[in-house]
């Protein structure tokens, strides 16, 4: 049976249903739960590297989980982005402080309650984001022409749909 991934998998794993026998005969070739066994082997250490990924210097992956989130569901309060997170307010008020005291975020009073700070991306935080986005692009694009022949690249161009197909039903 296949180890559950924490990385990747939010739902903890007594409150899922057993895997299914990866290695069942599935008459002409590996069986649904075999294809996921792998694809989860697979695919998860090249998320946690693409997420792992920083130039020295750089922002620690909490960091940019924060800006991340910021970007994707707009300016929070340092409570909301925690929560977001799964870590304790404590926490994320560190965090927020060494991206305010970056340029990468800023802090405003709450339109609604005077009396609670929102973070919002900067110009510089919005940025970044862009440019490490850039820079994981071109280390998988580096990956792909230097590890795969034109007829892998194909291969791998037409698993596409079928990936995109499987990510709508996770």
């Amino acid at each position: 049976m296949a180890a559950r991934s924490t990385d990747t998998d939010p739902t903890p794993a007594d409150a899922l249903p057993a895997d299914p026998d990866p290695d069942a005969d599935h008459g002409a070739g590996p069986g649904p739960a075999r294809l996921a066994a792998d694809l989860r082997a697979a695919l998860g250490p090249l998320v946690r590297r693409l997420r792992q990924f920083r130039p020295d210097g750089e922002l620690t992956l909490s960091q940019t989980s924060a800006l991340v989130r910021l970007d994707r569901e707009g300016p929070a309060t340092s409570s909301e982005l925690a929560a977001g997170e799964g870590i304790r307010p404590q926490s994320m008020c560190t965090i927020v402080n060494v991206l305010y005291e970056r340029g990468l975020v800023v802090r405003d009073p709450d339109p609604a309650d005077g009396r609670r700070i929102v973070v919002s991306l900067s110009e510089a935080g919005h940025e970044g984001l862009r440019g490490a986005r850039r820079e994981k692009g071109r280390r998988l694009t580096r990956a792909i022409d230097e590890e795969l022949t034109p007829e892998e690249q194909a291969t791998l161009a037409a698993a596409l749909p079928l990936l995109e197909r499987i990510t709508r039903r996770v």
